[in-house]
């Protein structure tokens, strides 16, 4: 059971999470907080697995409190859940250690994805701010080496678009027609994890469809 404590100072939208975390059975939520200083306290005293947490909060900010929550315990996750998407926003929350961000607004099945996620230790950036962080780490490379792992031939450098070593084994099973419970079997992690790689390959690559992918893998040599 993945046990989460939620941080935002709006009592109607802690409401409505609450609603979203009980729909899902792996997930449940252990404590709730309306400022930044009780969800610092609350973290150090409940010991969550993630902390769903807004920025825009009293006392301090949920990125301060991301910071001292990480400074404590690195191994709770932190989900920051907002509707802010400047881009000092953005990367001052990762920067802050932040393991996710999601958007306010998002479905309860991204909320529940995105949660899973963080929760196995896959990054999660929502489609709406993908683009701008992924644009400053977008970078070709000049080596054309060819790597295999778990039998997975694919190039190590040329257009790599912060591409993780896991995520170009997993670009290499989608351009292979893999669907998401057979790249799981195949690397051996869970469905939700590579439903998250899957996520954030599309994400990296600029691309809605594992066609688009798989043209773009192709195209650019990747794999």
């Amino acid at each position: 059971m993945i046990r989460v404590l939620l941080v935002e100072d709006h009592e109607l939208v802690r409401m409505g999470l609450s609603i979203m975390i009980d729909k899902a059975e792996d997930i449940t939520l252990v404590g709730e907080a309306e400022n930044g200083l009780s969800g610092v306290e609350l973290a150090k005293q409940l010991s969550p697995d993630i902390v769903l947490m807004d920025i825009g909060l009293p006392n301090i900010d949920g990125i301060e409190a991301t910071k001292r929550i990480k400074d404590f315990n690195p191994q709770i996750k932190v989900l920051i859940f907002t509707s802010r998407d400047t881009e000092d926003d953005v990367f001052a929350a990762f920067k802050s250690g932040a393991d996710g961000y999601i958007m306010k607004g998002a479905s309860t099945e991204n909320i529940h994805t995105a949660i899973r996620s963080v929760n196995e230790g896959v990054a999660w950036i929502d489609p709406a701010i993908a683009r701008l962080v992924l644009s400053s780490i977008q970078a070709p490379t000049t080596n054309n080496e060819t790597r295999t792992s778990n039998g997975i031939n694919y190039k190590a450098g040329k257009s790599m678009y912060g591409l993780t070593e896991r995520e170009m084994e997993v670009l290499a099973l989608i351009v292979n027609g893999l669907t998401n419970p057979q790249i799981a079997e195949e690397l051996t992690i869970t469905r939700a994890t590579a439903k998250a790689h899957v996520h954030s390959v599309l994400q990296k690559l600029s691309t809605a469809t594992r066609t688009q992918a798989t043209r773009k893998a192709m195209d650019e040599g990747l794999v």
